[in-house]
């Protein structure tokens, strides 16, 4: 179960070095899709780990809607609006990867420094800090609110990764809560890209900042 777990989450600082050097949505939602995947699977594969039916269900329904429902949504929004592609970024995607290594680098170096973490554990620590970053640069540096929404969803999944790292346990309610609001903000987010592509013909944040009365 280790090594699979130390596969899978590689897997995830793979995939946000992945998102950060494309330029297609579609790809990125995808990623971000695969991502939500493996960080639903990533808790069931750490030693000690109970399989009773709640955590089961709860990592089930983090799946469901990480990895199908979310991607979805945003997949349903950019056929609606008709944009594909993330055009003139801030910042270039050969530069985002490269940043993004080398925060993923000082996200490790960082948890490493973490009186809470555990060198001999899974590194979740380290990859939660690593896809909060990650997330964070992709809001920073792209121009379009799709992806910028998609960077919101990774940081969350950092968020997520973190949080197993430490350990909390929140009660069943909580956790659902949670998923279910993020589930809710997508979800409103899509909308409201709808109706600011159909107002203004344009997805491009950098643009909308622009506009006066």
């Amino acid at each position: 179960m280790g090594a699979l777990l130390e596969i899978v989450l590689a897997g995830v600082v793979l995939v946000n070095l992945a998102m950060l050097g494309t330029s297609r949505l579609r790809s990125c939602i995808r990623f971000v899709g695969v991502q939500g995947v493996l960080i639903g699977l990533a808790p069931a594969l750490a030693p000690g780990w109970s399989y009773g039916l709640r955590p089961v269900a709860l990592l089930a329904i983090a799946i469901l809607i990480k990895g199908f429902l979310m991607p979805w949504l945003l997949l349903r929004a950019i056929r609606e609006a008709h944009v594909r592609r993330e055009i003139e970024p801030f910042l270039g995607y050969t530069a985002s990867v490269l940043l993004g290594a080398v925060l993923t680098a000082a996200a490790f170096g960082f948890a490493a420094r973490l009186p809470v973490a555990a060198p001999a554990g899974p590194p979740f620590l380290p990859v939660g800090v690593a896809s909060l970053l990650a997330g964070t640069l992709l809001m920073v540096t792209r121009k379009k609110a799709v992806t910028q929404v998609i960077g919101y969803l990774v940081m969350e999944n950092g968020i997520f990764l973190f949080g197993q790292g430490l350990g909390a346990e929140l009660p069943a309610p909580v956790e659902i809560g949670i998923l279910l609001d993020l589930l809710v903000a997508v979800f409103v987010m899509g909308i409201a890209m709808f109706h600011i592509n159909r107002e203004f013909d344009s997805m491009s944040v950098h643009q909308l900042t622009e506009l006066r009365d």
